[in-house]
């Protein structure tokens, strides 16, 4: 029986000569009418493509990038597969930023996530116009490939150098503030739950640099209160940043309640959220019993019960002016770096614990912040709908304390220490 399928008659496709003898215009006009419009008035472009839709003309994907010398795609070089990055909510608002810019640009969206374990692998085999990476600094192999593969690229969260123009925080400075404001509740038994390395098959040394610069800043603040990442009652546990990560991992922290922390920080919100289930088994009560604290600020934040203390960073914003720059070096124009602001947003889920009063209070945080906080948290409020993240004994309440340290655009941060 011959084969049925849509395609199995062969005949002749049309081609753009076709097109140009029925139009009676050249073939590189009717190249513009399907590649750049602006380049024809509007009554050519409308005769070449009544033909174009006369003949059923479908243009061949190779032959447009031989064209254009374009595919019409961003890459984004994930450090975790695809099932860990979109299960990190801080990552997809960092993919609906990009895809922001990208759609009214007609652009596609490639994930390119480690192949064999190996950032280096997924970026040799990328078949894209450029490429976004996460946690990249200059000196990862990735870098010296791109390089000479000539593939423009742009870092988030990676560090700022003339070879990597990066989009990102201050993400010391904002660590510091997250972990200055539990300290100065009285915490002195916490528990910090850190990022993992950028994928697996790497060596100790290559864990992401958003991880040692928040490191960094916790040291910073420890080291005022008399402490260390080494002292008794600290502990630095690797976490992924995924909801079911902190769950797994606070749930052995948590259950000897003799050896408990008194506060648990995360580097991540969804990871502190996975906490918060593991609190509501143990029937741990947040923040009588336990204050919780992470960092991104994702609309489930607010959403929790009691609300998350954070760190707000603006993933989505991330996103946005990581593909606008690629778009901008695909075109020529020069590298810029772009930091964003940071805000601490206190809220209900830490406390002074029951061990000891608060020993200082971190500076007030400016009206103008307070209000943008405040603001924010009512807006995700309405728009996301009620909670199901409970936690028992919480309370509601919002609370309002120091604004985050903010870098200032295109300056560069000392580096940091490694963990």
């Amino acid at each position: 029986m011959s084969a049925s399928y849509p395609g199995a008659q062969k005949t002749k496709r049309p081609t753009i000569k076709d097109i140009a003898a029925r139009a009676g215009v050249s073939k590189t006009t009717v190249s513009f009418a399907l590649n750049d419009p602006s380049r024809i008035s509007e009554a050519t472009y409308r005769r070449v493509m009544d033909i174009v839709n006369e003949l059923d003309y479908v243009p061949s994907p190779v032959a447009r990038t031989l064209t254009t010398k374009r595919l019409g795609a961003l890459g984004l070089l994930l450090p975790q597969s695809i099932t860990e990055a979109l299960g990190n909510p801080y990552v997809v608002e960092i993919i609906r930023g990009i895809g922001e810019v990208c759609e009214p640009r007609e652009l596609s969206l490639t994930m390119l996530p480690p192949v064999k374990g190996k950032v280096i692998e997924a970026a040799r085999r990328a078949f894209v116009d450029g490429l976004i990476t996460i946690g990249v600094g200059p000196d990862h192999e990735v870098v010296d490939l791109l390089t000479k593969r000539h593939i423009p690229f742009v870092t988030i969260d990676g560090a700022e150098s003339e070879a990597t123009p990066n989009v990102g925080i201050d993400d010391e400075g904002a660590a510091y503030e997250l972990m200055r404001h539990v300290l100065a509740l009285g915490h002195r038994k916490i528990a910090i739950l850190s990022l993992m390395p950028e994928a697996v098959y790497l060596p100790e040394w290559s864990f992401s640099l958003v991880r040692d610069m928040r490191l960094s800043g916790f040291s910073r603040a420890l080291g005022e209160a008399g402490l260390g990442l080494d002292s008794d009652g600290i502990l630095v546990l690797p976490t992924g940043g995924t909801f079911e990560g902190g769950a797994r991992v606070s749930i052995g922290l948590l259950a000897d309640e003799a050896r408990r922390p008194t506060a648990i920080v995360s580097m991540a919100d969804a990871a502190a959220l996975g906490v918060y289930e593991t609190c509501r088994d143990l029937g741990i009560s947040i923040p009588d019993e336990l204050s919780v604290a992470g960092f991104d600020d994702i609309p489930m934040a607010t959403m929790a019960s009691p609300p998350l203390t954070t760190v707000r960073q603006p993933g989505r914003e991330k996103g946005r002016a990581a593909a606008s720059l690629a778009i901008e070096l695909l075109e020529g124009a020069p590298a810029t770096h772009r930091r964003l602001e940071t805000v601490l947003a206190p809220r209900a889920s830490t406390a002074a614990p029951r061990s000891a009063p608060p020993v200082g209070a971190p500076a007030a945080m400016p009206r103008a912040a307070s209000t943008a906080v405040k603001a924010a948290d009512a807006a995700a409020q309405d728009s996301a709908g009620p909670s199901s993240l409970t936690a028992q004994g919480g309370s509601a309440a919002t609370s309002t304390s120091p604004a985050g340290r903010s870098g200032s655009a295109l300056s560069r941060r000392p580096g940091s220490r490694r963990a």
